[in-house]
């Protein structure tokens, strides 16, 4: 068959199926290559080398120009979609809203870099631990009066969902086998079975910190208190110091700020007494620092645990804690800072 009329006839065809027709009759049982298969099978000895050399190029060549015209349609087909799904690049864009950082991860998020400055590290743990990293390594044995103020949920006699990121202190200990020092702040979520309404959650955020070394005191956690608390709540805010009771700590302490509503004058917002409760702490208990492997003679540490979600209502006067948690974004967008 004349080459000229075989390139002619495959420009003709527009898709896959047809020139998948005229290679039929190019190269398959009916084609004139097939009859020329024939022809060899009763050539002479002689004459089989030659006309094999012809069957062959004929076969390269009709394959080659098939090949070639199955991969112009092809390109064919992708220049036809690019036109169908051409964008104008000179039409102005869609505006893309930006979204905002949730209101307590800004919290976190301050807290750590102020704490990382401070020279302290972040400690991130499991959220579902064991009793003994809860409770018993904190001074919290088995039916212990303490374990009454959270009321845990747990999944079996061992298991629980944490209700502090104290279990997270303790692994912290642990690891360190003994040894300070340990500057550590842990934030992180945790649990206690508790009334859903505008100040309680049974999920809410905590970040605890930790201090173990041979010199830090009671002076040393107070001072390390006020500094978060003015960074976080301004330089004009007072902090105030109680004596209190938790079984990890002691001595303990409550912490309270003057009232961000009257500036310490008193009102329905702090209950007429001009300050806010804020935080606890105090000086490791001894059987705490001796459960984790360390010697009370010569190590002492401090610790202490904030409400994530207090410090962003105090701090941004969200009047409910269930607004953090239903994804408003009207609400959340409050909190978008504009470039």
């Amino acid at each position: 068959m004349d080459i000229t009329l075989i390139k002619e006839n495959l420009a003709k065809c527009k898709t896959e199926a047809e020139v998948a027709t005229l290679k039929a009759s190019l190269l398959g049982k009916k084609s004139e290559l097939s009859s020329l298969m024939e022809e060899l099978k009763q050539a002479k000895k002689e004459d089989k080398a030659s006309l094999g050399k012809k069957i062959n190029e004929l076969k390269s060549t009709y394959e080659h120009l098939v090949q070639e015209r199955l991969a112009e349609i092809e390109e064919e087909k992708i220049q036809n979609t690019f036109k169908q799904e051409r964008i104008d690049i000179s039409l102005p864009s869609y505006g893309i809203k930006r979204g905002s950082k949730h209101p307590l991860q800004i919290i976190i998020d301050d807290l750590s870099e102020f704490f990382i400055g401070m020279g302290y590290t972040i400690a991130e743990d499991r959220e579902v631990d064991t009793d003994h990293y809860n409770f018993e390594l904190l001074n919290i044995p088995k039916d212990h009066p303490a374990r009454n103020m959270q009321d845990s949920f747990f999944i079996d006699m061992n298991m629980l969902l944490r209700s502090h990121t104290s279990a997270a202190q303790a692994h912290v200990m642990e690891e360190a086998q003994g040894k300070g020092p340990i500057k550590v702040i842990c934030p992180g979520k945790v649990y206690r079975r508790d009334y859903d309404d505008r100040t309680h959650s049974h999920q809410f955020m905590q970040c605890e910190g930790l201090v173990i070394s041979e010199d830090c005191n009671l002076s040393s956690l107070m001072q390390t208190l006020t500094l978060m608390l003015k960074h976080l709540f301004g330089e004009n805010r007072k902090v105030r110091f109680r004596p209190s009771y938790f079984p990890f700590t002691e001595p303990s302490i409550e912490v309270d700020v003057s009232c961000f509503e009257c500036g310490g004058k008193g009102c329905d917002l702090c209950k007429h007494t001009g300050w806010i409760e804020i935080l606890g702490g105090g000086m490791v208990h001894p059987n705490v620092l001796r459960l984790n492997g360390f010697d009370d003679k010569k190590y002492q540490g401090f610790a202490f645990g904030v409400g994530i979600e207090r410090l962003a209502m105090l701090k941004y006067g969200v009047d409910d804690i269930r607004k953090f948690y239903m994804d408003d974004v009207d609400f959340l967008h409050e909190f978008k800072k504009e470039d």
